[in-house]
């Protein structure tokens, strides 16, 4: 299993496979690269890499808490120590949030073109803002985190998918739940305390790249609407809307996300030389 060492000594455990253009996976809060395991029918066209995010999966040894910046500067790390070029990042919630950090300083110039999984520019609501989660809301989610973490995180398993009967949603939910809950409380409480201080509003309009934005619309945590302000202040985007998806659409609905994957892939320019610098 490869890793990257940051500069605090912190391992970032990462899978690389396939060849082709790259495609960057950043998972969401309290989940794993193995959340993109139906994205692995992609190795044949593109080269993938999968990052366990600090504090989670295999990237829990050593080094600082994880935060947003944190964790941009480990994924940072990884891009350049595999010279990626004209990549797509695909960013999962939390992902997404890491991802524009990313498009939003040096490591820009590697990147042809992002996805973003259900996601806001700002986690928390304030006084002009109404497109995130209440204050009420995001404090519950710190208090449950930090009191009784296993429950928190085996209802969050289950909550990100649309709600549907059978043993296969029970069975996957259960899975989720069970992945979530192996995280250590202490990481996930100090980067949802990041997470909610976050606000990439003034971030989206420099994008420069061009931006799928994937929406699930059963999601509980974001609506339409979040999609269409992220459609409207990014300056090169399209939205795509899964309909049977609720949080995440590359699990629930893995056939037709794969599809808008390599359709945009090819709608992106070719890659470029690898005389490049960044």
């Amino acid at each position: 299993m490869p890793h990257y060492t940051a500069l605090d000594g912190a391992r970032i455990a990462y899978d690389d496979m396939g060849e082709g253009r790259p495609l960057l996976l950043l998972h969401g809060l309290m989940a794993h690269r193995g959340f993109f395991e139906a994205q692995r029918d992609l190795a044949g066209q593109f080269r993938l890499i999968g990052i366990d995010l600090r504090g989670h999966g295999e990237s829990r040894e050593a080094g600082e808490a994880p935060t947003v910046d944190r964790i941009a500067a480990d994924v940072r790390g990884v891009v350049e120590a595999l010279d990626l070029r004209d990549a797509i990042g695909i960013g999962w919630s939390l992902g997404a949030s890491v991802l524009w950090r990313m498009l939003d300083g040096p490591a820009s110039a590697r990147f042809a073109g992002a996805v973003v999984v259900d996601m806001t520019p700002r986690v928390m609501n304030d006084g002009d803002w109404r497109l995130g989660l209440s204050a009420e809301a995001c404090e519950a989610r710190r208090r449950a985190i930090e009191e009784d973490f296993h429950s928190f995180a085996t209802q969050a398993g289950e909550a990100i998918f649309a709600p549907r009967e059978g043993a296969e949603f029970d069975a996957r939910a259960r899975w989720a739940g069970e992945e979530f809950a192996r995280n250590d409380p202490a990481a996930i409480s100090a980067l949802w305390r990041s997470l909610m201080a976050q606000d990439f509003r003034p971030t989206l309009g420099r994008i420069d790249q061009p931006t799928l934005i994937a929406h699930g619309a059963h999601s509980h945590l974001y609506g339409s609407d979040t999609a269409d302000f992220l459609g409207a202040a990014i300056p090169r985007s399209k939205i795509v809307q899964f309909d049977q998806s609720g949080h995440s659409p590359h699990i629930e609905q893995p056939e037709l996300f794969n599809r808008a994957l390599r359709d945009f892939a090819a709608s992106l320019p070719r890659v470029r030389s690898n005389s490049m610098t960044a």
